[in-house]
């Protein structure tokens, strides 16, 4: 049992008879949202993107899990490859989390919200094993968790609204009164907002130049988040704010390379079993699908290095921390490169006609538009001839440049700019047993790799 009562993700993966299987044949059925996919179109919400600004309601598909005591920097410094050095109250870092082998536990926005207190928000994989060795590590910290909608008895503690594009900076100054030109990429400030006491972070979801790539995350008591979003829509009229969706959220986070979260590096190894025994075989880890062409049955093959993921610049010596000895040896090895792909239009349109009038033992896995996301991890085959030589993650197709696309991880020795490649689509033996994957057979699309982002085509 886990230390809460219920069946641990150990005895789960007993149960089931491999890790592997419990991800590849996961029955949770598809990837949900916790906030609409729209508001009134998808390519109308991608294109505000890019060419005016959006807002991202963000209260309800993130996981925040608060820690408070004299230990919680200690802990969070132990706990993550990232520099402590500037940390502090209004601080904020992508918190970047690996096992004692140096792979990939998970990522999550770390917010400093006073001396002694923190906020972990995102997917729950990096706060839970925080969470873990908070409990378990003799710090003197206390945990408290505020669930995602989907997994939540009661009520969100806090909302989050996010606004990014190139209008987004002259939209929150106008509400706010102020300007934050003072304010860096990455730190937290704090206003009102129509006499409401809001904090935010600066940051940004894509890749304009200068000043138009900052946006803000703002967050509070949930009781305010209503005025507060009115007051920001109103003040957006001018600067053409559209309220998006999820559909454009995901989609356009991609295009900056975000490859979603990993597969987490801990269903497997004796340094891991505790943790293992501690966490509940219904939380994230046990819920966790895992989908795409590339199949093996060592769940160790599905783990990645932050320099894989493309996180290196997260990974600072300057203090100990959990896999710094094995990170530390990695430094100088070659890693896999992230690049783009970008789909053949062609074959992607033979796809989507195979899915929907081939007979079902000849039909392609369909491809959901615009996010073609049917497992929370994606990992597909990338081919050149018969050599695998890498990863493709997650794909979408976004009208900011008019192609279907995937972030990939490719063996270094094969990144060029534009190479053609395969992408193999669809999984084996005519797909697994998640609820969502319709009997299909695998296909291959040619792709070309691109190692710079994509350049946005304007209307």
């Amino acid at each position: 049992m886990s230390s809460r009562g219920v069946e641990s993700l150990a005895q789960k993966i007993e149960r089931i008879g491999s890790p592997v299987r419990m991800l590849r044949d996961s029955p949770h059925g598809p990837f949900k949202m916790q906030y609409p996919p729209v508001h009134s179109n998808w390519q109308h919400e991608q294109k505000a993107v890019y060419e005016t600004a959006v807002l991202f309601d963000q209260s309800h598909h993130m996981t925040d899990v608060y820690f408070k005591g004299p230990d919680v920097t200690r802990l969070l410094s132990e706990s993550g490859t990232n520099s402590f050095a500037t940390y502090g109250r209004n601080r904020a870092k992508q918190l970047t989390i690996c096992n004692d082998d140096g792979y990939l536990i998970g990522t999550a926005v770390l917010f400093g919200l006073e001396e002694f207190e923190a906020s972990l928000v995102g997917p729950a994989g990096a706060a839970n094993w925080v969470q873990f060795r908070a409990e378990t590590g003799g710090y003197d910290v206390e945990v408290k968790r505020d669930e995602r909608t989907h997994d939540n008895a009661g009520r969100r503690l806090m909302y989050r609204y996010e606004i990014a594009g190139p209008n987004a900076m002259q939209t929150i100054e106008k509400v706010s009164g102020r300007s934050f030109d003072d304010v860096g990429f990455f730190q937290m400030t704090e206003f009102s907002i129509e006499t409401r006491q809001v904090r935010a972070l600066i940051h940004t979801v894509i890749g304009l130049p200068g000043r138009d790539s900052r946006g803000m995350e703002i967050f509070g008591p949930v009781d305010e988040g209503e005025a507060v979003l009115d007051a920001i829509l109103k003040a957006g009229e001018e600067f053409g704010l559209v309220r998006a969706g999820g559909l454009a959220y995901y989609t356009d986070s991609m295009l900056t390379g975000y490859p979603a979260q990993p597969t987490p590096a801990i269903f497997s190894g004796e340094k891991t079993q505790a943790y293992r025994e501690w966490l509940p075989g219904d939380w994230y880890e046990g819920k966790l699908s895992v989908g795409g062409s590339f199949a093996s049955e060592n769940v160790e093959d599905y783990y990645v290095t932050p320099y894989d993921f493309g996180y290196g610049h997260l990974v600072k010596f300057d203090h100990e921390f959990v896999g710094r000895d094995a990170l530390a040896q990695m430094a100088d090895q070659p890693h896999r490169q992230k690049v783009w792909l970008i789909w053949d239009r062609d074959e992607v349109m033979r796809v989507i006609a195979s899915s929907l009038f081939d007979d079902e033992q000849n039909r392609a896995k369909f491809l959901d538009t615009p996010l073609g996301r049917y497992a929370r991890v994606h990992c597909d085959t990338v081919l050149v001839g018969d050599k695998q030589i890498g990863i493709s993650t997650v794909c979408a197709y976004t009208t900011n440049i008019r192609s279907w696309f995937s972030v990939a991880f490719i063996d270094p020795a094969d990144v060029r700019d534009g190479f053609e490649v395969e992408i193999v689509w669809g999984e084996e033996n005519g797909g697994t047993a998640k609820r969502n994957v319709e009997p299909h057979k695998q296909t291959t699309i040619h792709a070309t790799m691109k190692t710079e982002r994509p350049s946005v085509i304007s209307a």
